[in-house]
């Protein structure tokens, strides 16, 4: 009896465990509705047809993200053909606004920096788990590649330049 019950608690058991599959990011980009460092609202209608483009989710304090833009700050020429849409969950504008001045993002036309807010759309649609996380998109605005955390930018320089 003592064998039957615990044959028929391991079935049950397993039936109950849910393995998950890992997470396959949605192939479109985000419908994403940030506020930008200059207080205006943008989504993905704003972005250039036929361009690739960069979504980055950050945080203006994170460690990492703050090390990749120190790191990406001397070879910006090499994403000067993609789009970069800068997002991050802080709803403080003002640290936005330091982030973009501190490293020189208005010289840079190309860089959106924005936050979502307390609404996590982006954070939700690709189920960000650590900052920087980084997606990349051709000029159709299918993802070609993304990363769950800073890549060497060398390497993402590269991957820029295939798409």
């Amino acid at each position: 009896m003592k064998k039957l019950f615990f044959l028929f608690a391991l079935i049950i058991s397993a039936g109950c465990s849910n393995a998950q599959a890992p997470f396959t990011p949605p192939a479109s980009i985000p419908p994403y509705h940030i506020l930008t460092t200059d207080s205006v609202y943008v989504t993905p209608a704003n972005l250039k047809k036929n361009k690739p483009t960069m979504i980055i989710y950050f945080s203006p304090d994170c460690s990492h993200c703050l090390h990749m833009m120190h790191e990406m700050k001397p070879k910006m020429k090499d994403f000067k053909n993609i789009q970069v849409v800068m997002v991050t969950f802080v709803n403080q504008i003002e640290a936005l606004r330091v982030f973009y001045r501190d490293f020189d993002l208005k010289k840079y036309p190309n860089f959106t920096v924005g936050t979502e807010g307390y609404t996590y759309v982006v954070q939700k649609y690709y189920q960000v788990k650590t900052t920087p996380y980084i997606a990349l998109y051709d000029k159709t605005g299918k993802l070609v590649k993304t990363y769950e955390k800073a890549p060497k930018i060398e390497d993402l320089a590269e991957e820029v330049k295939k798409i």
